[in-house]
C-alpha cells in the first residue's frame, strides 16, 4: 500500500495536469465568446450545456458521485460565462430568495446577479435590455402556477430557455423563541405551502404576505417579534437563525423555474415546449385545439388559464407539450392550432428536465 506522501504526491501531479486542462479549457471558452459575440448569440447555450453535462456524468465510473460532479461542472461553466462576457441574471429578490437558490444553482457564482422587486420586474428588465436572462418560478407542486408569471407573458415579448426544477424546503426563521412571534411574513405561495404546519402551531393567524421570501427575511430581521417562512439562504445572507426546520406541508415540495432569454434553446431530441393561446370566440373552440394536439400524437403535460386583461369572459391557456417547435409532429400540430385560435405564441422549447434538484446552493456573493 502507498505510504501518505507517495499518495500526495499524485495528487499533486494530478492537480497540476487539471490546473492546464482547466486553463486550456478556458481559452477555448475564450474564443467561443469572442465567435458568439461577432454572430450576436447569447453565451448561455442550454441545448449545448445538456450536451456537455450528459457526457461527462456518463464518462464517470466513480468514486465521484454525479451530483458532486454536476456541481464542479456548473462552476466551471459559470467561470466561463465570465470569460466570454459575464451575462447579467435578473431573479425575484431580494437576495436570499428560492429564485436566487435557483439562479445559483443554474449559473454558478462567476456571473452577475440583480435582485428584483417582483416578477414582473424581471420580464421588464429582460426586455429593456439591462439583463440578459431571468430567472422566475413558474409552478410548484403544492400551490400550482405562479399566476403573476404567467400574466407577466401577455405583456413581454421574452423566450424561455430552459427549466430548473428544484426541491424547496421552507424553515421558520426568526431572532427570538417561537411564543413571542407576533408576526410571520412570506410570500403567499410560501406560505400556502406550509398552511398545515401554520395551522398546527398557532401561527396561521399571524401571516403577512409580502412580495418574496427574502423579502420577509429581510423584514424579520428589523423586527425582533417577527419571523419569516423562507430558505436556509435567506436566514444566512440576513442574520436569522432556523427556529424550526422543512416546514411544508409536503415532503416533495419542489418549484419548477423557467430561465428565460431573447432566444430559444436548439432540438436536443427531449424537448418541452410551452404555449400561450387564446381560443376563437365560439363554442367548442378549445376543444378543437386540443384535438388538434391529439391527431398529432403530441403529448400535453400541464394547461392552465388566465383571464385575458379587458376583456369580459376571454381567456388565455397556457400549456406545455412534449418536443421542439420546429420539429414535426409538434411543428405541424402548432400550425394546424393556428386555424382555431385567436392569438398563438410560442414561449419557447428547451431541453426537458425531469431531475429535482435537493441541494443547498454555494454561499452568495452578495
Amino acid at each position: 500500500m502507498a505510504s501518505l506522501d507517495d499518495l500526495r504526491r499524485q495528487i499533486d501531479l494530478l492537480d497540476d495536469q487539471i490546473v492546464q486542462a482547466l486553463n486550456a479549457r478556458a481559452e477555448l471558452a475564450r474564443q467561443i465568446g469572442a465567435a458568439k459575440q461577432v454572430a450576436g448569440v447569447g453565451v448561455f447555450s442550454p441545448d449545448r450545456e445538456r450536451e456537455i453535462l450528459e457526457r461527462v456524468t456518463a464518462r464517470s465510473a466513480g468514486p465521484l458521485p454525479r451530483h458532486s460532479l454536476l456541481a464542479v461542472y456548473r462552476e466551471l461553466m459559470s467561470a466561463s460565462f465570465a470569460l466570454e462576457r459575464p451575462p447579467r441574471i435578473g431573479y425575484l429578490g431580494p437576495a436570499g430568495s428560492h429564485t436566487h437558490e435557483a439562479a445559483l444553482g443554474k449559473f454558478g457564482s462567476s456571473v452577475e446577479y440583480e435582485p428584483l422587486l417582483d416578477l414582473r420586474g424581471v420580464f421588464e428588465e429582460l426586455t429593456r435590455g439591462r439583463v440578459d436572462y431571468g430567472v422566475v418560478p413558474v409552478e410548484n407542486t403544492t400551490g400550482g402556477a405562479v399566476l403573476d408569471c404567467l400574466d407577466a407573458f401577455v405583456d413581454h415579448d421574452v423566450k424561455i430557455c430552459c427549466e430548473v426544477r428544484r426541491a424547496i424546503h421552507h424553515h421558520l426563521l426568526g431572532r427570538g423563541p417561537m411564543e413571542e412571534i407576533e408576526i410571520v411574513y412570506s410570500r403567499p405561495e410560501a406560505l400556502a405551502q406550509c398552511r398545515g404546519w401554520l395551522a398546527e402551531t398557532g401561527l396561521a393567524q399571524k401571516l403577512s404576505p409580502v412580495g418574496s421570501t427574502s423579502r420577509a427575511a429581510e423584514l424579520a430581521a428589523t423586527q425582533p417579534r417577527a419571523a419569516a417562512v423562507g430558505g436556509v439562504l435567506a436566514g444566512r445572507l440576513y442574520g436569522l437563525q432556523v427556529l424550526a426546520s422543512n416546514i411544508e406541508d409536503h415532503s416533495r415540495n419542489a418549484t419548477r423555474f423557467f430561465v428565460l432569454g431573447r432566444e430559444t434553446a436548439g432540438p436536443t431530441g427531449e424537448d418541452r415546449t410551452s404555449l400561450m393561446f387564446a381560443t376563437a370566440h365560439r363554442a367548442g373552440a378549445l376543444v378543437e385545439v386540443l384535438l388538434v394536439f391529439q391527431r398529432h400524437a403530441v403529448n400535453m403535460t400541464m394547461i392552465t388559464s388566465r383571464p385575458c386583461p379587458g376583456e369580459a369572459m376571454e381567456y388565455n391557456f397556457f400549456v406545455d407539450v412534449d418536443g421542439h417547435a420546429e420539429r414535426d409532429p409538434l411543428r405541424g400540430a402548432i400550425e394546424e392550432a393556428r386555424d382555431h385560435c385567436r392569438t398563438l405564441r410560442v414561449l419557447g422549447s428547451y431541453p426537458r428536465v425531469s431531475e429535482v434538484l435537493d441541494e443547498e446552493p454555494s454561499r452568495a456573493k452578495g
